[in-house]
């Protein structure tokens, strides 16, 4: 019980400090800042030994056998060397796992891309025309399309093509725009009530 109340009340002035910046800066605000970059970091090396490193690097050498244990030393080797960046004679060598994590990386990206938004997207757009919504959806992404097709010059009535799609397109960022805020409001609500409810015990 006695550990409820001390992590309530650290967890409240810790809201309070991070509220403090709409004030001013101050130190209070930068305590909580590096104490939740710094707790961050650390979350992360946890994390990532015993997720990944440990299971995916340790266990396994361990437990297998022959030339499948010995191919475990190729990534662990690269692994280390992406800390010779530090090192200024050897730097170089930080280049290797690197170019590796990015080959890798965006070819798992670029395959998860078509396979999990265009596809979908291309599918969820052919649609038979008997709704509004339907129509006003496919004639959004052919009009956005044709905003971003340089190819050639729209003149005349087709050039209203392309203000529809601009149309479309602010349509788009102002739902996103208003989501992030509704997102915010959201967060803020949530340390307030917080605050008045498990802290102040006002609600």
């Amino acid at each position: 019980m006695i550990w409820n109340i001390i992590g309530t009340w650290i967890a409240a002035g810790l809201t309070l400090a991070i509220f403090s910046f709409l004030y001013k800066d101050n130190p209070f605000y930068k305590f909580a800042e590096h104490l939740y970059v710094g707790v961050s970091a650390g979350f992360g090396v946890i994390y990532v030994w015993a997720f990944d490193l440990k299971p995916m690097l340790v266990d396994r050498f361990v437990a297998e056998q022959g030339i499948e244990r010995w191919i475990l030393l190729i990534p662990a080797i690269l692994g280390i060397l992406m800390f010779s960046r530090w090192i200024g004679k050897i730097g170089y060598l930080s280049r290797l796992p690197i170019s590796f994590t990015v080959g890798i990386g965006a070819g798992l990206g670029i395959t998860a891309s078509i396979q999990g938004f265009l596809l979908p997207q291309i599918q969820a757009t052919l649609l038979p025309l008997t709704t509004i919504n339907n129509i006003l959806l496919v004639v959004g992404v052919i009009t956005t399309i044709l905003y971003f097709y340089f190819s050639r010059e729209f003149k005349g009535k087709s050039s209203y093509l392309l203000k529809l799609g601009i149309v479309f397109i602010m349509v788009s960022f102002g739902a996103s725009f208003g989501y992030t805020v509704m997102a915010r409001i959201s967060l803020l609500i949530g340390r307030i009530f917080f605050l008045l409810s498990d802290w102040l015990h006002l609600i």
